[in-house]
Formats: structure tokens, sequence, C-alpha cells
């Protein structure tokens, strides 16, 4: 006498049928870049709330934290003062100073480079949060900060 050939539970099969595609995804989601990016500034820079807004429509997630002075925060995360702008942000174990172009920061997140983070020194007129009514630009450079030496190189070009 033959036994029935049974055919497993349809929720099970579900289960098991879906543990490859919950791996894919679990693998995508730990490469994803993070979107969370503190934000360090005076409680008066204006420029740095465009900077923030030039993040927010990239898709970043901005907490913003003021301070009377970054000098000890830029000291923290090993940004020379002739490498400084108004603010500083924290992101995927970078440092982000200045006005950094966020497909800038997409990029260093996405090639991890060995290297302290970037930044664009001063405030350069018509880079995210310093741009003008009239449209005015200069180039500027978004620099790999290599150590707290401040040794950089060119991430960035931007005409």
């Amino acid at each position: 006498m033959t036994r029935p050939r049974t055919r497993p539970d349809p929720d099970r099969r579900r289960m098991l049928c879906g543990l490859p595609a919950l791996a894919v995804l679990a693998s995508c989601a730990a490469e994803a870049a993070p979107t969370h990016i503190v934000v360090h500034k005076t409680p008066w820079c204006g420029c740095c709330k465009g900077w923030v807004t030039h993040l927010v429509r990239a898709g970043f997630q901005p907490q913003v934290v003021e301070h009377e002075d970054l000098a000890a925060v830029r000291e923290r995360y090993g940004v020379p003062f002739t490498l400084s702008s108004c603010h500083t942000g924290v992101i995927g174990g970078y440092v982000v100073e200045g006005h950094v172009p966020p497909a800038d920061i997409v990029r260093l997140l996405r090639e991890k480079p060995k290297a302290l983070g970037i930044t664009v020194p001063g405030m350069p007129i018509g880079s995210p949060g310093m741009e003008t009514p009239q449209g005015d630009k200069e180039p500027f450079e978004t620099l790999l900060l290599l150590d707290r030496q401040g040794r950089t190189q060119v991430f960035a070009r931007h005409p």
C-alpha cells in the first residue's frame, strides 16, 4: 500500500520561498548609505539653513544641533581652521565641513575612502546654501580631508 503524497503547508511554503528574497533585502539594507546627518551650526547663520534645505531635498534627514562656537566641534572631528566653513556635518563616520553639494556626500558614502571626510573651505558664492538672487557663482572644489594634519586632495570640482 502506498501512502498518499502530502504537500507542504502553504504558509510554510511561502515562508521558505520568501527566505532568499529576505536575505537579498537584508543585504541591500546593509549596503544602503546612511541618510541621517547631524549638522552642527550657530543659531544665527542663514546660509547654514539654506544648506540644510539642500540636504532635505536630496533625501537626507538632518538633525540640527546649535552651538555658540564650532571650534570644539571642528577640533573633535579633525577639521583645521584653514579648511573650515560655517557648519559641520557628521554622517557615516565622516565629517562634512561647509557648503558641500549633497551629490558629493552621496559619492563619499558610496566610495568610502580612507579619510576623515570632505570639506568646502570658506563660503563660495553659488555653492549650496550660498546662492545669490542674481545667480552669481564662483568655481570651488570639494576637498577630501585625509588626516588631522590637514592633508587634502581634490574630491570634486564645481565650475
